[in-house]
């Protein structure tokens, strides 16, 4: 239960996901005014999150609520996770690979029903670290105090010996809430600086948020990865 641990967001973390525009592509190409996606799939997204829709059922309502036949469900999805899993932050994931054997390592995600199969088959991200935690497996999303709750219970870590690493201000002042250090992803260089302060002992005891832990919130996006 001393043990020090890095656990990670993924999304805009350990992936590069910038917005695509692939949703008003699909509104101009169906003829919806803007927004029109947003506003028709809102709950399915949010059912998504937390576990409480099936992939089948998810592809059911794409096609029920934007009248898409299946072949145009199927390009839909796919342009939905092409987004969502965007690219993989190489330099960053080598670098936690570097880690392993000198401290815990985890994943904290928001995610969406299907994204472990997908990210496991693209990325190996179970082999890049020893437990991932996803939203929509725990039934909870951060910001909840539960959800960080539930990755240190399954890392076998006491909070306090652990720094989080995420896109988002508001996950970062839940992480220190929760009783965790907290760093908020900007890019590769200070996030490597941060995590060899942690590992090195530096910051231990050190109370509330540092300057570099706390920014603008990052974008959500559809479904929210945030």
């Amino acid at each position: 239960m001393t043990a020090t641990c890095v656990i990670l967001d993924i999304g805009g973390v350990l992936e590069l996901t910038p917005e695509t525009g692939w949703v008003q592509r699909w509104e101009e190409r169906l003829g919806l005014p803007l927004g029109t996606v947003h506003e028709r799939m809102h709950d399915v997204w949010r059912a998504g999150s937390v576990g409480g829709i099936s992939e089948r059922e998810v592809n059911e309502q794409v096609a029920a609520r934007l009248g898409l036949d299946g072949p145009q469900v199927e390009a839909f999805m796919g342009d939905l996770w092409g987004e969502y899993l965007g690219a993989p932050n190489v330099e960053l994931i080598n670098y936690v690979r570097g880690l392993r054997g000198t401290c815990r390592l985890g994943i904290l995600s928001n995610s969406f029903v299907g994204a472990r199969e997908r990210e496991t088959a693209l990325y190996q991200f179970d082999e890049l670290v020893e437990q991932i935690v996803y939203s929509h497996e725990l039934g909870i999303e951060k910001p909840d105090l539960r959800a960080f709750e539930a990755v240190c219970a399954s890392l076998d870590v006491r909070p306090e010996s652990c720094l989080f690493i995420d896109d988002v201000a508001v996950n970062i002042e839940a992480a220190q809430a929760a009783g965790m250090q907290a760093h908020l992803f900007e890019d590769n260089a200070r996030t490597f600086r941060r995590i060899g302060a942690h590992l090195d002992g530096k910051l231990s005891g050190l109370g509330g948020p540092r300057s570099d832990d706390v920014g603008l919130a990052g974008l959500h996006r559809l479904p929210a990865r945030h």
